[in-house]
């Protein structure tokens, strides 16, 4: 018993830890080679980086955020697994790493979107599950531009899908307390949305920068 609870412990810090760490200063200090924060901040950041970098920029930056989010949730199965309890570690791992996204105490508790932590640590409880919130996250955030709306959206059906397809387990309140983190974060989001107030994302080539040639 104690063995787990260490097991447990130990999962609950690497998770944290990774979901702390910001993929901007990674990616500037491995990758990129460059502060990709002086890009720009909020919406204009975006448009920045795709300006300089392109789509392979962007999927170079989305890659590095996946394998950073996967790691913890790997090895938490290994740890569990121990046990004889992989699944529950992973998805431990995957709360423990929405939490330190949303909640980084290195950064005062001040943390970002945690949209595709969630979708990790979806498919860790289910692929099926994960796979649903992610593309309609996706959606939403292509048809309403708001990327806080698409997170929500993608929450509450990781929610719903967990509850029909999980059935009575400890991995169905693991997804209830994960996707309950990001629907809590996300409500002054929505509201702002509602008053229109939240800034969208833009899709349209940025050709502003050509002003200033």
């Amino acid at each position: 018993m104690i063995l787990y609870w260490i097991l447990l412990i130990l999962t609950a810090f690497i998770a944290y830890l990774f979901g702390s760490l910001d993929t901007m200063v990674i990616a500037s200090n491995f990758v990129f080679r460059r502060n990709l924060r002086r890009l720009g901040n909020e919406a204009t950041w975006f448009s920045n980086f795709r300006r300089v970098y392109g789509l392979g920029g962007f999927l170079r930056l989305l890659v590095i955020e996946l394998i950073k989010d996967i790691i913890p949730i790997l090895i938490g199965g290994l740890l569990l697994g121990i046990k004889g309890h992989g699944e529950v570690g992973r998805a431990f791992a995957g709360f423990c790493l929405v939490l330190g996204r949303l909640y980084p105490a290195i950064y005062v508790f001040r943390g970002g979107s945690a949209a595709l932590a969630m979708v990790v640590a979806g498919c860790a409880a289910s692929m099926s599950v994960g796979i649903a919130a992610g593309l309609v996250m996706l959606g939403v955030i292509i048809v309403s531009r708001y990327v806080s709306l698409g997170v929500f959206a993608g929450a509450f059906v990781y929610a719903a899908l967990s509850v029909v397809m999980l059935g009575e387990s400890i991995m169905l309140r693991l997804a209830i307390f994960t996707a309950g983190l990001v629907l809590i974060k996300h409500i002054p989001a929505i509201i702002r949305v509602l008053r229109k107030r939240e800034p969208r994302i833009g899709f349209a080539e940025d050709i502003t920068y050509k002003l200033d040639e």
